[in-house]
């Protein structure tokens, strides 16, 4: 898309289609109410590709200026996203994939939607007010806000912020970075890599449940508690106390370089031992449930490359 072009947009977009972005992408903003957004990372200088599958209801505007790629309804604005109401009148879904190169800055909004996120770089922001997103191998700074929806990150290296009402948060195979959450009832599931030693790790949830399965051996300052929910530790060199239903977990793993505090009121609390050695994940890997004990779980991971249906025009930016 050329400077003298850039009065013709945004583009309304009222069906499947398929854009290419000549135009360097450095910025991507997606909003959508209902359907599924699809975002992956690349590094082989491809430009940015965008492929809307299915559409139904309100048309989508598309727009690229000073390398900000931005694929919205126009009547749904980033700013105060999570205040927005879930409309069951608005009958309205999108299937929206882009490719972008690996370095750009990620901005995904959804209401009702699923989001997938791989393969990123630069920061990222998920936005939800419902529907859940997953974050598989983005290495750049990552920060989700949702109200009810859940997030699942694996392979996710950057520091991770996660802010929820009522969303539970599961991170698999978490190593690097650090990770700061909270929620009034959601459920958090931490597993952590052997690499992650070192990482800091704070957790704070008023009736949600805790589970942390740290590697072994561990490297980190421990300080649990649970104001009346139960408590399950793994690690002997850890004190378990408290008195009057408040129960607590102390200590210091190994030399003590990271940093573990996890707080909740009345959801249960526990503290898991990840083997030296395991066996490679499979498609139903075992992992650590909110309750601290072991069953199956769902590695989460990108819901198809592409949307369903076939593109009905190709148009060059």
């Amino acid at each position: 898309m050329s400077r003298n072009e850039r009065s013709r947009y945004p583009i309304r977009v009222d069906g499947p289609r398929t854009l290419e972005i000549e135009e360097p992408v450095s910025a991507l903003n997606v909003r959508v109410y209902g359907g599924t957004v699809n975002v992956v990372g690349t590094s082989d200088g491809s430009p940015a590709r965008l492929e809307v599958g299915e559409l139904r209801g309100t048309p989508l505007n598309v727009s690229c200026e000073d390398g900000t790629l931005t694929v919205a309804y126009e009547d749904l604005p980033w700013k105060g996203f999570l205040a927005f109401l879930d409309r069951k009148s608005w009958k309205r879904s999108a299937v929206v994939s882009v490719t972008v190169p690996a370095a750009t800055r990620v901005e995904v909004g959804v209401v009702g939607a699923s989001a997938v996120v791989s393969g990123i770089a630069g920061r990222t922001d998920i936005r939800g007010v419902t529907g859940d997103s997953t974050l598989v191998g983005l290495t750049g700074e990552v920060r989700a806000d949702t109200v009810s929806g859940k997030v699942e990150a694996q392979a996710v290296t950057g520091d991770l912020r996660f802010h929820s009402v009522s969303g539970d948060l599961t991170v698999i195979d978490g190593a690097g970075g650090s990770v700061h959450a909270d929620s009034v009832s959601g459920d958090m599931v931490l597993d952590l890599d052997p690499a992650a030693k070192g990482t800091d790790i704070q957790l704070t949830s008023v009736s949600g449940e805790m589970a942390i399965r740290l590697p072994d051996p561990a490297d980190a300052t421990v300080e649990a508690n649970t104001t009346s929910g139960k408590i399950s530790n793994a690690f002997d060199t850890l004190r378990v106390g408290g008195q009057w239903g408040a129960k607590n977990i102390t200590g210091t793993l190994g030399a003590g370089t990271g940093t573990l505090k996890a707080t909740t009121v009345s959801g249960g609390l526990a503290l898991l031992r990840r083997p030296s050695f395991e066996a490679p994940r499979t498609d139903a890997a075992e992992g650590p449930g909110p309750h601290g004990t072991h069953g199956p779980h769902d590695a989460p991971g990108p819901r198809g490359d592409a949307p369903a249906g076939r593109p009905a025009e190709k148009k060059v930016l």
